[in-house]
């Protein structure tokens, strides 16, 4: 393994694994755990405001590019500021930012349950937004201080927390928001407090434990023979397959009820339940990708997960209900186990920058997200919904431009 040392300040706790407290000993199990069960009461919370369209949609007589236009606030709000608050922690990791950032996630929630105007609702997703903003990058940071050397399990173990809120959210708000009206939002904000809880102890570890003022970086030795302009390249390409991934996601997360209303008919509550199983299906699939990552390598992971799943999605606009269930189930599996094997091959081939490329892929993942609701809900409007579904179907396809990305491997193998 080969170590530079430089005179600049290099920031991050991440730089030297092998100098982490619990890099030979294995993973910090508590801590990991705590940052993905925060993880998932902050998901949770986010993806109250997707299960909701239907209600809101209703109340406030929205169209679907009105509903586009809240999930783009939120989204664009979390894409812009993420890597600027992971340039930012790079330098001067900040363990008590994550409770602030839920607070802001807390305030969001708390307008969303009150809001009198559609601009309102926008600043509402926009303050979820910022909350999301200021807790991913730093809170990645921590899995993999605690990862102890096994990146893709770590990453892993914190998508899931997330991916399982997202799925519970659909679910709660079928039984809760659903029955008693868009005021019951605020009952949430009881899990905002306990994740505020959860963060302070987090934060107290990770202020206990960080390297912050090592400055040396350890590279991936497959790394250190590439040129610039092919990690550049190699980043791009990772970039693309973010945009394909959530582009999708964005067409089932946004407007998944609205679809299966419209073409079988069912009920808001019944659509809701098919929108958790989908849900948690991506919840099952990130819990995958890393650790089959960190043995057989994350390219391949890449490749099954992007590619593997375009046999799914193109049938997905031809079938019936029950078959509509289960392919969502599989789309979500299979497309879910990419990003933290996406995640751990970005941070490889910049080493010591964990938070700026944590706070990048983060929000170019949410950014892709909210222009694709944006602009997917504008063509519902103009062509209707089964349209979206067809047109969408062809993008797991960009999954073979993999094959381009540098293969780092046989390195780890040697």
């Amino acid at each position: 393994m080969n170590i530079r040392v430089d005179d600049a300040p290099l920031p991050s706790p991440d730089a030297v694994t092998a100098r982490s407290p619990h890099a030979s000993g294995g993973p910090a199990v508590a801590v990991l755990g705590g940052i993905s069960f925060a993880h998932m009461l902050n998901d949770m919370i986010q993806s109250l405001i997707l299960a909701i369209y239907p209600v809101l949609k209703d109340g406030f007589h929205l169209s679907f590019t009105q509903i586009g236009l809240i999930t783009l606030t939120y989204q664009i709000t979390a894409s812009l500021l993420q890597p600027l608050v992971g340039m930012v922690t790079d330098r001067r990791p900040m363990p008590y930012s994550l409770p602030v950032g839920m607070g802001f996630t807390l305030c969001g929630l708390l307008l969303l349950s009150v809001a009198p105007s559609f601009s309102l609702l926008l600043l509402a997703a926009g303050l979820v937004g910022t909350g999301s903003a200021i807790f991913h990058p730093e809170s990645s940071r921590v899995a993999r201080l605690a990862s102890g050397g096994r990146h893709g399990l770590a990453q892993s173990v914190f998508q899931v927390g997330g991916n399982t809120g997202s799925s519970l959210g659909p679910l709660l708000a079928a039984w809760i928001i659903v029955p008693h009206g868009r005021g019951s939002v605020a009952w949430f904000s009881l899990a905002a407090l306990l994740a505020i809880v959860v963060l302070l102890q987090v934060g107290r570890w990770y202020g206990a434990h960080h390297v912050a003022r090592s400055r040396a970086i350890v590279h991936h030795p497959a790394v250190a023979s590439l040129s610039r302009p092919r990690i550049v390249g190699a980043l791009a390409i990772l970039g693309l397959l973010i945009f394909s991934k959530y582009f999708y996601l964005a067409s089932l997360s946004s407007y998944y009820t609205f679809y299966l209303i419209h073409t079988f008919g069912v009920s808001v509550q019944s659509a809701q339940v098919h929108l958790f199983a989908f849900l948690f299906a991506v919840a099952a699939g990130s819990l995958i990708g890393g650790p089959i990552g960190d043995r057989i390598g994350r390219k391949w992971v890449i490749w099954v997960s992007i590619l593997g799943v375009a046999p799914f999605t193109l049938l997905l606009p031809h079938v019936g209900l029950a078959w509509t269930g289960v392919l969502s189930v599989v789309i979500g599996l299979i497309l879910a186990s990419a990003f933290s094997a996406i995640l751990v091959y970005a941070q490889e081939l910049i080493p010591g920058r964990v938070g700026m490329i944590s706070g990048l892929f983060f929000g170019f993942a949410f950014g892709m997200g909210g222009i694709g609701a944006a602009v997917l809900g504008n063509l519902a409007d103009a062509h209707g919904i089964a349209y979206v579904y067809q047109l969408c179907a062809y993008l797991p396809l960009m999954g073979l431009i993999t094959v381009f990305l540098p293969n780092l491997e046989p390195s780890r193998a040697r």
